[in-house]
């Protein structure tokens, strides 16, 4: 067997979120994803394009140039390339189109609101995107989604997201359980390679992202939140709370005033990392102008809370393989815990596959 030099860093056949759908245009957009150039952009007819941002002549990146109809033409010596990654059009002596003239063209999916993106060998499967049709269901102006770069390791942000006990300690009024999440165990279940995590308690009042909407405001509410991770790196959170409950009835997104969210990071590089959110609620439905002051919130409560935080932890940490710096482990590490170890398991196993395929 023929092994690699050292660990991959990233489980390559799967699909990641390249971007905001809103994000991509007509105009040349790059972005780093899993430490590869990317440049993206649409078609005349709207189809979006990822291509390796590196034109195999002098290396240029082709983000820099033009897009010329559905082709991206090289700043430095004019080679156009099309949609598929093939070199169409050199301007330079007969125009004859060197056999290795091409670029990596990767395989996306609009869906949800994001552009996903399939960068490893395999074939792209479609199915193993998570269904997360709840988004497209409901009312326009109740779903928001955005997106911010973060200069830490991505696993510190799914663990962040796996773990909501730490909202009592780091965050403010306005999602605040009053202490109750953190005495308890989560309720952890493992099922067809997704690992979900869920808390449910009372509070008096609701958290206040709640509270204005329920029908008796700063009485006391029953509340749950359940956290759900898929590989690679998609967390779906649905949240929420009502004071009209039964013992004998589960409480679910239908039943409450809830919210359901979608987090989803893509490696920038080892340090650096994309995260993409979207939300959408079941209250206050018609409003637009909520989106803002959700989103708002949301940039608030990671940029100026969690993140800060985030960047600190990785600049304490040597190296990104936390379980090897030997952390002390508490009773709320259990869910981020099982989430690192079977995604590290993957990994493994995908590296063990590509090296068995040369070998």
């Amino acid at each position: 067997m023929i092994m690699t030099d050292k660990p991959a860093k990233y489980l390559m056949n799967t699909w990641y979120a390249a971007a905001l759908s809103t994000d991509v245009s007509d105009q040349l957009m790059h972005r780093r994803l899993l430490d590869i150039p990317v440049v993206l952009y649409r078609k005349e007819d709207g189809t979006p394009v990822a291509l390796q941002d590196k034109c195999p002549h002098r290396f240029a990146p082709l983000s820099l140039g033009k897009k010329k109809g559905d082709n991206v033409v090289c700043p430095y010596h004019g080679l156009a390339f099309n949609g598929e990654g093939q070199c169409v059009h050199n301007p330079h002596g007969r125009g004859h189109i060197p056999a290795k003239a091409h670029v990596v063209s990767y395989p996306l999916m609009e869906k949800y609101g994001f552009i996903w993106i399939w960068m490893g060998n395999e074939p792209a499967d479609e199915n193993q995107l998570p269904d997360y049709s709840q988004l497209d269901d409901g009312h326009a102006n109740a779903l928001a989604h955005t997106y911010m770069l973060r200069p830490c390791h991505y696993e510190l942000i799914t663990d962040n997201v796996m773990d909501l006990s730490h909202v009592d300690h780091l965050h403010g009024e306005i999602i605040t359980t009053r202490g109750q999440l953190s005495p308890q165990m989560p309720r952890v279940v493992e099922d067809n390679g997704e690992i979900s995590v869920r808390w449910e308690w009372h509070q008096t009042p609701a958290m206040m992202i709640f509270n204005d909407f329920l029908p008796r405001p700063n009485e006391e509410a029953a509340q749950f939140v359940v956290v759900t991770w898929s590989k690679p790196s998609h967390i779906q959170l649905t949240i929420g709370a009502t004071q009209d409950h039964t013992s004998n009835e589960p409480l679910c997104y239908e039943n409450t005033i809830s919210q359901y969210d979608l987090h989803t990071c893509t490696p920038e590089t080892e340090n650096s990392s994309h995260y993409f959110f979207a939300t959408r609620r079941n209250h206050n439905v018609e409003d637009g102008e909520f989106n803002k002051l959700k989103i708002a919130g949301m940039h608030g409560a990671f940029e100026d809370e969690d993140g800060p935080i985030l960047d600190r932890v990785q600049e304490m940490m040597p190296n990104n393989d936390f379980l090897s710096l030997d952390p002390v482990l508490i009773s709320s590490d259990v869910g981020p815990i099982r989430v690192r170890r079977v995604l590290k398991a993957l990994i493994e196993s995908e590296q063990t596959k590509q090296n068995e395929a040369v070998a």
